[in-house]
């Protein structure tokens, strides 16, 4: 076994792999880029090497500083992680080649399923069903879309590189083909720096089920079993689970032996993930599964497979790439329960899962839920910051009960009692979809949450209660270090009458002007004023609020999963937003602009594209939300911070 290993990478994963390593007396080596210097993957780690500025192509993507690090500080392996390097064969051979150890696949190996077009030639020839469509090298829009009408609408356009849903489009009609390509292939070229892609068939009702297998350099292949992951939003997995809902004896024995014969196609040594695209229309059929891809890495959702099976996939990464044997056979793996992953982004749901910036000032996860096991798998703390330069995930809630009700169930209990706030997140959302119907009846697709988005992602607005319940704690919040403590100043004694406190809070656009009085034994009156008005009053006793957070300039009140943040008054903030001011638009989150498609003075129609803005690899087209003339727009190329003015409308 190795002595001491590098892990090149960052958040949750780097976390991940350094527990492991702890519990099996290897040493860690971390590397950062300058702004994760007080990260919790370089804190937890034995030592730290700084590797570059933000940009992940400047640090966590600069193979030659990694493995430079990795021989200045003895490290005899470098784990990848997921993400970054992870499959990228050149890197692994330059590992191997500088005297270390990567531990993953082979290059060979690697290369051999990193284009998804050449891995589905490889699988046809190795007998694995592969879903219909042009896998060959000609990009050419005259080609792809002659073979679009051939395979027949609808179709879906694919990056042959990476994965996570970047580069990929949905067609439905020759029409929008063109537009479409264009898209796929600047959003593929961003995110893997290739901009080629395949088309396929487009499975009308589709479940995403994969296959988690392990190699050894012995000429051992086992399977684990699978996962299904068809919970998705814009192509991205969003909560999975082990086993699949309806897997039936029959579909997991030809599924299974597909995904090993995969494996062994390419002599696989390591943790790699088979993913079927299966056509769920008439229940799971062992003819009507076909090889999508494979992931050539550990996968995101590996903890459900870790806890129905009670292996830890890190550490037989570890000891298959330090030249053991695989620990088990394949009959001494067994398949115990139902396990469910919940992904906790800064994003928000409401708005079409636009990633979120911000800092966490408030952050806590339940410890223990009840009837199930519970795991918390997370690279941040409190007081940390969501960068625009990484993938926005926060954690993973992740289950284990025995059977997929209860899973559910505890899930969402967990996300219900887990309290997050200085950022956007999708907690409520994740809740809603646990307890959704049609997701735990087990008919699920990868347009579940499409067709069901407007109730999974409604937002809860705050009762009157939950208004004074803010305000009471705003009146704490705002008082300075050296004036009273909270409520001292209401609770004082008048004369004629019982002082008073009047004040403003704001949530979203509404300002809701209140009036706090004291009334003795802890209690407070709460006067509030309504948008026609009206004045209504509650009467609070101090402390005996729903769970909140205050935080600077803000109070987070937390209603369930939900969460309702209400912001102080603050003239000055108010003042600035109106000289802004004016009728435009505002970037919903740090960019680039990648693409202008109007034009100052010129005439917009309500729904026309106007610009196309690129964050954390994604396109976001930013649409015009009325009819207008525009006075100003950004400039293609510019970059943007959360809420920088991208258009201005002449009035």
């Amino acid at each position: 076994m190795f002595g001491k290993i590098l892990i090149a990478n960052r958040g949750e994963i780097a976390v991940r792999v350094m527990e492991t390593a702890r519990r099996l007396g290897i040493a860690t080596v971390a590397v950062y880029s300058d702004v994760d210097a007080g990260a919790l993957h370089v804190a937890m780690a034995d030592e730290a090497v700084a590797i570059g500025p933000a940009p992940a192509a400047e640090s966590y993507l600069d193979g030659a500083r990694i493995i430079a690090a990795a021989k200045a500080r003895g490290a005899e392996a470098i784990h990848p992680g997921y993400g970054f390097l992870s499959e990228n064969p050149d890197f692994a051979e330059a590992v191997e080649a500088a005297g270390l150890v990567f531990i993953g696949p082979s290059a060979e190996a690697i290369r051999a399923m990193g284009l998804k077009d050449a891995a589905k030639r490889l699988m046809e020839k190795a007998g694995v069903p592969v879903v219909p469509g042009y896998h060959g090298e000609a990009q050419e829009l005259v080609v792809l879309a002659g073979k679009a009408r051939e395979i027949g609408y609808p179709v879906l356009i694919k990056a042959r590189a990476g994965g996570g849903g970047k580069g990929m489009r949905r067609v439905d009609e020759p029409e929008k083909f063109a537009e479409a390509l264009a898209a796929a292939k600047r959003e593929a070229k961003a995110a893997f720096g290739d901009g080629r892609v395949l088309v396929e068939k487009l499975i009308e009702k589709p479940r995403h089920i994969e296959v988690q297998v392990f190699g050894d350099r012995h000429g051992n292949v086992v399977h684990l079993y699978e996962r299904d992951c068809s919970a998705q939003r814009r192509h991205q997995k969003v909560i999975e689970e082990a086993p699949a809902p309806g897997m039936t004896n029959a579909m997991r024995l030809a599924m299974t032996d597909a995904a090993v014969k995969a494996a062994r196609a390419i002599g696989y040594s390591g943790a790699g993930t088979v993913e079927f695209i299966v056509d769920a229309s008439k229940g799971l059929r062992p003819d009507r599964f076909w090889f999508m891809e494979m992931n050539t890495r550990l996968q995101v959702e590996h903890p459900v497979t870790e806890m129905t099976t009670g292996i830890d996939l890190v550490e037989w990464q570890l000891r298959v790439a330090a030249g053991e044997a695989l620990p088990r056979a394949q009959a001494a793996i067994a398949l115990a329960g139902h396990a469910v992953e919940a992904r906790i982004y800064a994003e928000d749901a409401a708005r079409g899962f636009l990633p979120a910036t911000g800092t966490l000032h408030h952050l806590r996860f339940p410890a223990r839920v009840a009837g199930a096991s519970l795991r918390v798998d997370t690279g941040v703390r409190e007081g940390d910051a969501i960068s625009p330069h990484y993938d926005p995930m926060i954690a993973k809630l992740v289950v284990h009960a025995g059977d997929r009700a209860s899973a559910l169930s505890a899930l969402a209990a967990a996300l219900e009692e887990t309290e997050i706030a200085g950022s956007t997140v999708n907690t409520a959302f994740l809740a809603r979809l646990a307890r959704d119907e049609a997701f735990a009846s087990g008919d699920v697709d990868t347009g579940l949450i499409e067709r069901r988005q407007e109730a999974l992602t409604r937002t809860a607005e705050p009762d009157t209660r939950a208004i004074a319940e803010a305000a009471l704690a705003a009146s704490g919040a705002v008082h300075r270090p050296e004036a009273p403590e909270p409520f001292e100043a209401i609770q004082a004694y008048g004369h004629f009458h019982p002082p008073v406190h009047r004040s403003t809070i704001h949530h979203g656009e509404r300002a809701v002007p209140y009036a706090i009085t004291g009334l003795g034994d802890g209690r407070f009156a709460v006067q509030l004023k309504g948008p026609d008005g009206a004045e209504e009053t509650v009467v609070l006793m101090a402390g005996a609020s729903r769970r909140l957070a205050s935080w600077p300039g803000h109070v987070t009140l937390f209603d369930g999963a939900d969460s309702h943040t209400f912001r102080l008054h603050d003239p000055l903030a108010l003042a600035e937003e109106a000289a802004v001011g004016g009728d435009g638009l505002r970037a919903p989150m740090p960019g680039l602009v990648k693409l202008v498609r109007a034009a100052a003075k010129k005439p917009v129609k309500k729904g026309q594209p106007l610009l196309v803005l690129e964050a954390m690899k994604m396109e976001h087209t930013i649409a015009a939300p009325h009819d207008g003339v525009i006075a100003e727009i950004a400039a293609e190329g510019t970059q943007v911070n959360d809420g920088a003015v991208l258009v201005r409308f002449e009035e």
